[in-house]
């Protein structure tokens, strides 16, 4: 039970240094903080586009010129051909909003440039309603790692952690915790400890939990759209446990950007009024709103078939790297809960690196991304993502992909050159 503000080394974000930036695994490539060459974004990017056989052929390993010509392809799925385009939020924005509450459950919904405002606006309106500034979240949580500290600096919030393990919070935990809180915000799932749930009776639990403490209750659900497979619930029964729930449309579904806020119709209302005043009534955002549709359409039936072969693809990884002869390596979760995952190895993140892009450059099987520090000196972590171009992959592919690479790593743990 920790109020923000405690020191806790080991909760630093796996993906990269906190308040520097909005996740370097998820938007691409933030810069080096191994310190490689200064080219080392580019020939990351070159590597992952030229690979022929990759888990997840990420939309923004696609050129720019190729990802516009098939938005403008795909659009026709989305909007009539003579639909007009938005105007501070009307038209194609508000079809996408509306669509968003129906599939949520909720009575309304708003659009927003980018998940960190959406969630802000959330908090500060629930900060207004329940008298209580302070929010009770997770340290890893996203606005704690990646957004600077802006629930403070920017919305007058105050956080405290009813937990510090890598895991959301208990029933208890957030039952006993010895201070008020208006707001428990829950990332479902919670991405720097692994892209980890809890059972769903246990997350019943925690949020009755906040109830019997007159808390209401937010869902950071940026990729809540991966959440049912693990859950076994629709994504209407698991938005109906939060008063309110953010969503993106890029992570989970590929969109350009994005990110929508459903709840209450009277507190949304209110929460465009927040958005105006945040900077966030933009004059068009077809390009995003048209994206996100088609994100709906398209990729969203697929992700329980992602979730199913990311379990298989962990399987092999683990069943590849003993075979291997590493000396300890971890998938974690064990069982993915959703398509994404963490994969550990005892040796230096520069070293991991190197070999990952050796291998996606000379063989054009990209089977690893960067590598962070995480835990003692000696650590490292990456993260893996399953997507349709992984559904391909066997078990033995997979297999076969580790051997590969376990080869490119120099016998005694160091980086070459």
């Amino acid at each position: 039970m920790t109020s923000h503000g405690a020191t806790e080394a080991s909760l630093q974000s796996p993906t990269g240094p906190s308040a520097t930036g909005d996740e370097p695994e998820a938007v691409g490539d933030a810069p080096d903080a191994t310190g490689g060459e200064p080219d080392a974004q580019a020939r990351r990017m070159a590597a992952a586009r030229g690979a022929t056989r990759t888990l997840d052929r990420s939309p923004l390993h696609v050129p720019l010129l190729e990802r516009f010509s098939a938005l403008a392809a795909a659009a026709p799925e989305a909007v009539g051909p003579r639909e007009p385009v938005d105007l501070y939020g009307n038209g194609v924005v508000a079809t996408l909003e509306d669509e968003v509450a129906r599939l949520l459950g909720k009575e309304a919904a708003a659009f927003f440039p980018t998940g960190t405002m959406a969630q802000q606006v959330a908090l500060r309106c629930w900060a207004g309603r329940t008298g209580n500034a302070t929010v009770a979240l997770h340290p890893l949580a996203h606005p704690e790692l990646h957004e600077g500290g802006a629930l403070g600096a920017v919305s007058g919030l105050r956080t405290v952690w009813p937990t510090t393990e890598r895991r959301l919070p208990t029933a208890d935990e957030v039952r006993d915790f010895p201070e008020p809180f208006g707001t428990l915000m829950l990332e479902l799932p919670l991405r720097d400890a692994g892209f980890v749930l809890p059972a769903w009776e246990e997350l019943e639990a925690v949020v009755a939990a906040a109830r019997e403490r007159d808390a209401v209750v937010h869902f950071d659900g940026a990729r809540l759209w991966e959440c049912p497979t693990h859950f076994g619930r629709p994504l209407a029964e698991i938005a109906d446990l939060a008063d309110t729930v953010y969503v993106s449309f890029y992570k989970s579904l590929e969109g350009l950007s994005g990110a929508a806020l459903v709840g209450p119709r009277t507190l949304i209302e209110e929460a465009k009024v927040w958005r105006h005043r945040y900077g966030g009534q933009l004059f068009q955002q077809f390009p995003a709103a048209v994206s996100a549709l088609l994100g709906l359409r398209r990729v969203l039936p697929r992700l329980p078939d992602y979730v199913a072969h990311a379990r298989v693809v962990a399987d092999a990884l683990r069943e590849g790297f003993a075979a291997a002869g590493v000396p300890w390596a971890r998938v974690h979760p064990e069982r993915p809960h959703t398509h994404q995952f963490q994969v550990w190895l005892p040796y230096e993140p520069g070293v991991l690196s190197e070999a990952s892009l050796g291998q996606a450059e000379e063989t054009k099987t990209h089977l690893f991304g960067r590598w962070f520090p995480d835990g003692p000196p000696g650590l490292s972590v990456t993260e893996v993502t399953v997507t349709e171009e992984g559904l391909a992959w066997t078990a033995d592919d997979v297999k076969e992909a580790v051997t590969e690479f376990v080869r490119r790593i120099p016998a005694d743990g160091t980086r070459r050159g």
